[in-house]
């Protein structure tokens, strides 16, 4: 059984990479994630009884493993760490309105809860309302209704840039 999940974890890591890039912003803390998701799918995996594709199940676990994850980080106080935005330098490599853009929206969707975003990352991943909805525990409708909501909090978020 060990010898399995370890092989359908490296084969599919690249969901639990994104799920930990999605909810956190430092990489210490998307890798302490990444742990506690592959710590969650361990407890689970014996209980996976395979009436669903694994990749549903393990983006389920995963969104609910960075959910609880992240309510439990909004109740901790402010460790005033250091991040990316602290350090003014400037790499040449990059094109910085591109980077601009991409950190502006890394924001606003932090600014989204929990829910919000497992619905986010799973749109962006081109999953259909049906999957998302599946993965979420919550209905088709309601994935559509939400994703209407959240594009809007997108562009509002978005839009504050600019002014």
């Amino acid at each position: 059984m060990e010898k399995e999940f370890i092989e359908i974890i490296q084969k599919n890591q690249g969901i639990i990479h994104k799920v930990s890039n999605i909810y956190c912003d430092l990489q210490e803390d998307r890798n302490d994630l990444f742990q506690e998701i592959v710590a969650q799918l361990w407890k689970s995996f014996p209980s996976f009884r395979k009436e669903s594709k694994f990749s549903t199940w393990m983006y389920r676990v995963a969104l609910n493993t960075a959910i609880t994850s992240f309510k439990k980080a909004k109740r901790r106080p402010d460790q005033n760490r250091l991040t990316y935005d602290n350090f003014q330098i400037k790499d040449e490599g990059y094109d910085t309105e591109t980077e601009e853009n991409i950190k502006h929206l890394h924001r606003a969707v932090a600014q989204l809860s929990g829910v919000e975003k497992s619905i986010v990352l799973l749109y962006l991943e081109n999953k259909k309302y049906e999957e998302i909805a599946e993965i979420t525990g919550i209905t088709q409708n309601y994935v559509r209704v939400k994703m209407n909501r959240i594009k809007k909090k997108l562009k509002k978020f978005m839009s504050t840039k600019e002014e």
